[in-house]
C-alpha cells in the first residue's frame, strides 16, 4: 500500500531532522517550542463589538493624539 503524504512540509522537516545528531535535534525542538509559544492567540472580532462606540469623540481624539505622540516615533539611540 502506498502512503500519501498529507503534509509534505512536515515530512521534509522530519527527513532533515533524521539527518541531525541528537544535540542538534534538541535545538530544533527548543526552536519549534519557542515558535509555538510566540503565536498570538487573539480574540474573535465579534467579542470586541461590545466596545464599539463607548468612547466619546473627545476621548477618541485624545487617544489618537497620545498614540501619535508616544507610539509613532523611532528612537535611533535605543538600539
Amino acid at each position: 500500500m502506498i502512503e500519501v503524504s498529507v503534509n509534505p512540509i512536515k515530512e521534509e522537516i522530519l527527513e532533515e531532522l533524521d539527518r541531525l545528531p541528537p544535540e542538534l535535534q534538541r535545538q530544533v525542538l527548543d526552536f519549534v517550542r519557542a515558535l509555538g509559544s510566540s503565536i498570538s492567540k487573539g480574540v474573535p472580532g465579534k467579542e470586541l463589538l461590545r466596545f464599539a462606540g463607548i468612547l466619546t469623540p473627545e476621548e477618541a481624539e485624545l487617544m489618537e493624539q497620545a498614540i501619535e505622540e508616544g507610539c509613532e516615533r523611532v528612537d535611533l539611540d535605543e538600539w
